[in-house]
Formats: C-alpha cells, structure tokens, sequence
C-alpha cells in the first residue's frame, strides 16, 4: 500500500506580491500596493493544493535556514503536507518577485536560491516506492528532475509541468503522464512552428513522446490528448481576482484524481473546478479549496 497519494518533487518559494493598475513598460516605473508576503513556489503549491483536498502529501524541497524558510515550512505543515523530506540550507530560499494587475493577470520573476541546489543526489528512491504519483515542475535543476525520472518505480504515475519551459531529454517527455503545459509552454517545447490551435499544440506534443498531454487554456478550459483521441474541457466561468498559483492547483488537483485512477477527461474537469475556485482569491496557496469546498 502507498503511503503518499502525490509526492511532489520541486521548488519552494517566498512570493513578494504587489497589486498594480498595469504592469509596467521597459525602463517605466508604476507604484503599487503594500508589499504582501505569501507562501509559494511552483512544488510548495502542488503540495498545498493537493492536501487540502485530501491527498497523503510529501514535499521533496530545499529551502534556506531562514525566516522566509521557515515561514514556507509552517505553511506546508499547517496544511497537512509531510515535509520530512524537506531539505534545509545551502543558499537563501527562493523568492518570487509578483506583480498582479486588476484582472488577475500577473508576472513573474523568480530567484531560485535553495531551489538550484536540490540535486539529483537528493532523490530518494525510498521515498519514490511510497508514491502513487509523483509530480515534478522545471524551477529546480533539469538533471534533478532526470533523476527523478530514472527512480521511478513500475506503480509510479509520473507528472510533468515544464514550468519555466526549455528542452527536455527524451527519456523525460518519455515518462511524462501527462505532460501538463499552457499556451507559453507549448510554444516553447514545439519551437518554430507550434500551429495555430489548441489541437495542433497538443498532437505536436504528443509526438514528442510523453503518454498524454493536457493543454491549459485558462478562461477557455483545458485541451486533453492521449493516444484515444483529445477532448476539450470546458473552464468553470468565475470572477477572477488573481490567477497566481492556479496553474498549480490545476496540476496537483489532476495528478490527485489520476492517483485515483479517474480516467484523464474525468480528471481534468475537477481539476478546472479547483483551479476556478483558486482564481476567485488573492494568493496562491491561501487560495486553494478543501474537498468541501469544491463540491
């Protein structure tokens, strides 16, 4: 038997937030609101996510022997992950510099710090045999995610978001399942002639060789693809107040339900009603629903 529904390989961060009226040009300055400091990073939130709805949960993270990474520590304790295997020290934790405009859209600059130093040397392969899925992201080390890869066990689901994109080994795209990306990142991965639709992201990404893919859309829903065929999944419309982190609940939502062994459709509907109920708040890991809530 399993003793995590998700194991969550990836980064943790200290998200800087400020609101704005518009996120500013090249050499411009525009001000903003009080700076808000909210517990994040691309792994924190797939770890976050998935334990508030329930899933046995344990982060496989480095964070800095600091205030910020201490504060990222309670935040996964106080929801219920197992940080055990959290590692501490190294380097500063990571931040994430965030600004958010008044549609919820929002941009990004992160500084890894402790995240670069998680290295393939701190995967576990113990900790690997315990997971029903496990679920890795591109804001710590590429060759640590392929280790990753190659300590997967025969039960292991593994899922990829290449967040931030870049060119990933085959043997990675091999055992992807699914291959989670939204419009940025298909473009990206398929390089000079992605297409023009949804559909031709998502068979030009099949053809890379992960088992399935699914292609976020945001307010249009979600694209799902396998060998069986692809099927779009329609987005549950709300009133947006910040989309930080809901790529996230996203992920980690699907990678739960997959554990379950829903089908990938089945999966992805639930997973756009977790990522709709994120976007209505500010944050990202505050934001997240419990099971309840959801239903």
């Amino acid at each position: 038997m399993c003793e995590f529904d998700l194991v969550v390989v990836g980064s943790a961060n200290a998200d800087l937030v400020i609101r704005v009226e518009r996120r500013p040009a090249a050499g411009e300055t525009v001000l903003g609101s009080d700076l808000v400091v909210h517990p994040g990073g691309k792994g924190g939130n797939q770890a976050v996510a998935a334990a508030r709805l329930g899933a046995r949960t344990a982060l496989l993270a480095r964070v800095g022997d600091d205030a910020h990474g201490r504060f990222l520590l309670d935040a996964q304790r106080a929801a219920g992950v197992d940080t055990s295997h959290v590692l501490v020290g190294g380097a500063p934790t990571g931040v994430a510099l965030i600004t958010v405009d008044p549609s919820g859209d929002n941009s990004i600059v992160v500084s890894p710090g402790a995240n670069g130093r998680l290295t393939p040397a701190d995967v576990r392969a113990d900790l690997l045999e315990h997971a029903r899925v496990v679920s890795a992201q591109l804001e710590i080390p590429l060759e640590t995610v392929v280790a990753v890869v190659r300590n997967l066990r025969p039960h292991n689901r593994f899922v990829l978001n290449p967040s931030p994109p870049r060119a990933l080994p085959d043997e990675v795209l091999a055992a992807a399942d699914p291959l989670i990306v939204n419009e940025h990142e298909a473009r990206v991965l398929l390089g000079s002639q992605p297409g023009d639709v949804p559909e031709e992201w998502a068979a030009g990404l099949l053809a890379l060789g992960p088992r399935s893919v699914v292609v976020t859309l945001g307010s249009r829903g979600a694209l799902v693809a396998d060998g069986a065929g692809m099927k779009l999944i329609p987005a549950v419309r709300v009133r947006a107040v910040d989309s930080t982190g809901a790529g996230d609940a996203f992920t980690a939502a699907l990678a739960w339900r997959l554990g379950l062994s829903e089908p990938l459709d089945i999966a992805a509907a639930y997973a756009a009603r977790v990522a709709a109920f994120a976007v209505t708040k500010a944050g990202a890991q505050e934001s997240y629903p419990t099971v309840g809530e959801v239903l």
